[in-house]
């Protein structure tokens, strides 16, 4: 799934810091995938959370 938050050519340059902040909370990862010409891809890993019974 693509998701485009701000038009292309606006950027705030915060968005990966947040991100990355968010992420380390949670013990969750992120990988970015580059080539020059080509479309950037962010992958986001989350742990799944256990859910207890009570």
């Amino acid at each position: 799934m693509a998701l485009q938050i701000l038009s292309i050519g606006k950027n705030t340059r915060l968005g990966l810091a947040i991100a990355c902040q968010i992420l380390a909370k949670r013990q969750g990862k992120i990988k970015v995938n580059c080539s020059r010409g080509k479309v950037t891809q962010f992958v986001i890993t989350l742990p799944i959370a256990s859910v207890s019974k009570t």
